[in-house]
């Protein structure tokens, strides 16, 4: 069965083997070695001034940003069921927040954002996602986060960038707190969230808020490669072992794979009749909206053994989701498409001919060319 879901995605066979060996305790020198390594590189990939790596789904991330990082009221942006959920953690939390919110397959416009600083002067943060994953949208992240610091510098811009760290290069100038997590482009087993922050992140975060989620008391212990609370002692030897694949293939290269896999992927789809939801997709995923979505998925994992995701709430049986995230063997993306294109075919929507098979890998390989 290909995992072809945006989150979890497959593990590696050697990132298994590297988190079969035997169990280290998280307070020796031989951890810490591999702790140093592992924050060392992952401050590489993220681009920011400090991280941390917390043993929490990327939802306590999330949490753990507004918690240190929102001191007055905060703006979030709602474009699908991952928006929303940074609304629901600041209302949890009795934090005071504003909502901008979007039909799902909408992107976040500036015009509104503007708006909404210039009528409430005391947001002192930014939660937005990078891509939102719900139906697979890419928000214009960097020219919101761009405009923000000009109008406030101190503002606190947090970025979920779950389906986006390890998809694509990202301009961090203007964001504060970067958060991702194991299992998506990273390709590990669920369980840890990391979380890039700005030296204006840190100086604002001071002596940090709560317990667990307190970011001060982990940069303190991370500083010095150890954990506040038990480290994910097994994720953080997998983040290690993803880094050597990653390095290995060079993360330029990752990139331009990536970008290709989703265009080609695109092209295909289009080509067999098929409709995109989102208006400006994002790399990490195709976003398919389609009134047989349900069928199309069930023939795929009975029938061509590929498992690909749907869609929640008011989309769930409407749309359905593949991922272009992590280390993907090009076959292994073009024979998705053509198991779809084939499954249309049983549904009796068009005769066969294995356009999304030409078309996937004419796009594919005139990307890496270009």
């Amino acid at each position: 069965m290909l995992l072809f879901t945006p989150g979890p995605t497959p593990v590696p066979e050697s990132v298994r083997v590297a988190m079969s060996t035997p169990t280290l305790h998280h307070r020796t020198p031989e951890f810490e070695a591999i702790f140093k390594s592992a924050r060392t590189r992952l401050m590489a990939l993220l681009g920011m001034d400090e991280c941390v790596m917390l043993a929490s789904s990327g939802t306590g991330a999330m949490q753990s940003a507004i918690m240190n990082l929102c001191h007055k009221k905060t703006l979030t942006i709602n474009s699908g069921k991952f928006g929303e959920r940074f609304g629901k953690i600041a209302q949890a939390l009795n934090k005071e927040f504003v909502e901008l919110k979007y039909e799902w397959n909408t992107p976040a416009s500036l015009e509104d954002v503007k708006e909404v600083l210039e009528s409430n002067s005391d947001i002192d943060a930014v939660c937005i996602q990078i891509c939102e994953s719900a139906g697979g949208l890419r928000h214009p992240v960097e020219e919101i986060a761009s405009y923000i610091k000009s109008v406030n510098s101190e503002i606190m811009v947090i970025a979920d960038g779950i389906t986006a760290v390890g998809v694509e290069p990202i301009d961090v100038s203007n964001i504060d707190a970067l958060i991702t997590g194991s299992q998506k482009a990273l390709m590990l087993p669920p369980g840890m969230a990391m979380m890039g922050l700005s030296a204006k992140a840190v100086e604002k975060i001071g002596a940090g808020a709560d317990y667990y989620f307190n970011l001060a008391t982990e940069i303190k212990n991370q500083r010095k490669n150890t954990t506040a609370w038990t480290a994910p002692t097994t994720l953080i030897i997998g983040l290690n072992a993803i880094f050597d694949e990653i390095d290995k293939l060079g993360l330029e290269t990752l990139y331009k794979e990536t970008k290709a896999r989703s265009k080609a992927s695109l092209e295909a789809l289009k080509a067999i009749g098929l409709n995109i939801y989102p208006t400006t997709p994002a790399l990490s995923m195709s976003t398919v909206i389609d009134e047989d979505s349900e069928k199309i998925r069930k023939l795929l994992k009975t029938k061509y053994s590929v498992n690909i995701a749907g869609g929640q709430d008011h989309l769930k049986g409407k749309i359905f989701r593949i991922n272009h995230m992590g280390l993907i063997a090009v076959y292994e993306a073009s024979w998705v498409v053509n198991a779809i294109e084939m499954a249309l075919n049983d549904l009796g929507r068009r005769d066969f001919d294995g356009v999304a098979s030409k078309i996937f890998n004419e796009v594919y390989f005139g990307e890496l060319s270009s």
